[in-house]
């Protein structure tokens, strides 16, 4: 498993390595007219509300290639910039405007005035913008630098077009370590737990910020891999240490701690002239192009394999040309995943590919006669993870159905700690920490 500190290790060799007609692509059904209604109500998470909007990455610039992995987390200093981008497909430049919007712990906007978190007006225009080059499907690339804001918490970035309507949002989180966070790895718990989930505690020490009830006031959340679709939210401490002035925070119920999982399913497509990681065949006839993957196999019962990964991230690229962002092309990305028999439920893929949402674009479709699930994304070229996921009929989704789970997959966890001081109207993130689980 890659962590953080070997992302650089893996990029490296991922990277080593005629102009055609721009063909629109009416048979994705993408918008060509704009966004949605400006009725569309807004969903304070990450979400694309128009079709035409693909391959959205929002991180923390640290100046080398593996940024693009970096989650939207930064200190309130923000001396790294925040970025957004994300494509445009079939449309022309247009001005979009972005906004900010300051939330609770629970993704609720908070009571706050727009003064109160932002020393500018809270319209921002998305102004460095460039067209595809060279490629099939032609798109339009956005690039927007996040502005400061004024106190910590839970942000949500939106863009629209001017005048128009909503096209994305994503969630933008500022802390202070205004406590300390200290997590470690616990102890396996339960004989069902013992092989297949991974334990962490944590403490939370607040020797020199003053906490006011923290049994009520203080909430935590911990994400596996930043990812939001599957967080644990504890709403009170296990323990409260007055004495020491120390939260503590300890899970005794193998539920309580998350899935270890497999490490992600990989693909590259950065090359369409020769087969990467996981590629079974292109075909440059068609336009998009389409490229079929390799079947998958259920890796349910399969012992576990140490296999590299990004944690379920994606990086654009293309080996062929030079600029990724606008260089790279869409290709049709076909998917297989080998089944004796239909599943109870509906099987969708899953990662940063599906914006980890079980999506309709995501699902996967039974072929009964090739006794496999197949589906298709439309996909910018780079290197990919993702999962397949069951959804039971009744119930909630199982990615361990297909995937499999493991004590010994490496997964980072972070920890996100909330508190809301007498007499304010927000939650504010007091503390942040990050821990991995079996780095390598």
């Amino acid at each position: 498993m890659l962590r953080k500190t070997s992302y650089t290790f893996l990029l490296a060799a991922l990277l080593s390595s005629g102009m055609v007609a721009c063909v629109p692509i009416e048979q994705q059904g993408q918008s060509t007219t704009g966004a949605v209604s400006n009725q569309t109500p807004v969903r304070y998470e990450d979400y694309v509300y128009d079709q035409s909007i693909k391959s959205v990455q929002f991180y923390v610039a640290t100046g080398v290639p593996e940024e693009v992995l970096e989650p939207a987390v930064t200190p309130l200093s923000q001396e790294r910039p925040v970025i957004l981008e994300f494509d445009r497909l079939n449309a022309n430049p247009q001005r979009l405007v972005a906004k900010l919007v300051h939330c609770n712990m629970d993704w609720t906007p908070s009571s706050l005035t727009e003064t109160q978190y932002l020393n500018d007006f809270n319209e921002f225009f998305v102004t460095d913008v460039q067209n595809s080059v060279n490629t099939r499907v032609p798109y339009v690339h956005y690039r927007f630098r996040v502005p400061r804001v004024k106190i910590s918490g839970n942000y949500l970035l939106q863009v629209a077009e001017e005048g128009g309507g909503i096209l994305l949002t994503r969630r933008l989180l500022v802390y202070q370590n205004q406590v300390v966070v200290a997590a470690k790895l616990g102890v396996p718990t339960g004989t069902n737990g013992r092989f297949s989930r991974q334990p962490v505690e944590f403490n939370v020490f607040y020797k020199d910020y003053p906490l006011v009830n923290p049994s009520q006031e203080v909430k935590a959340i911990m994400r596996q891999n930043h990812r939001w679709d599957n967080a644990k939210t504890y709403p009170r401490p296990t323990f409260v240490r007055d004495d020491q002035r120390r939260l503590e925070y300890v899970f005794f119920e193998p539920k309580d701690h998350f899935l270890g999982l497999s490490e992600f399913r990989p693909f590259d497509t950065r090359s369409i002239r020769y087969k990467g990681v996981g590629i079974d065949k292109i075909d440059l006839e068609k336009t998009p192009i389409d490229v079929y993957l390799q079947s998958d196999q259920n890796r349910q019962g399969a012992a576990y394999s140490q296999d590299p990964d990004v944690d379920g991230k994606q990086i654009f690229g293309n080996r062929e040309y030079g600029y990724a962002m606008v260089n790279a092309d869409y290709t049709w990305v076909d998917f297989e995943l080998k089944a004796a028999e239909e599943a109870n439920g509906t099987v969708y893929l899953l990662g940063a590919l599906t914006d980890w949402q079980l999506s309709n674009e995501a699902r996967m479709r039974y072929d009964a006669e090739r006794q496999a699930y197949t589906g298709r994304l439309l996909l910018k070229q780079g290197y990919y993870n993702y999962y397949y996921t069951l959804k039971p009929n009744n119930g909630a989704p199982d990615e361990s159905y297909f995937e499999g789970s493991h004590f010994e997959t490496g997964n980072s966890y972070d920890i996100l700690i909330y508190y809301r001081p007498p007499g304010t109207r927000a939650d504010l993130l007091i503390g942040y920490e990050e821990i991995y689980f079996n780095r390598r």
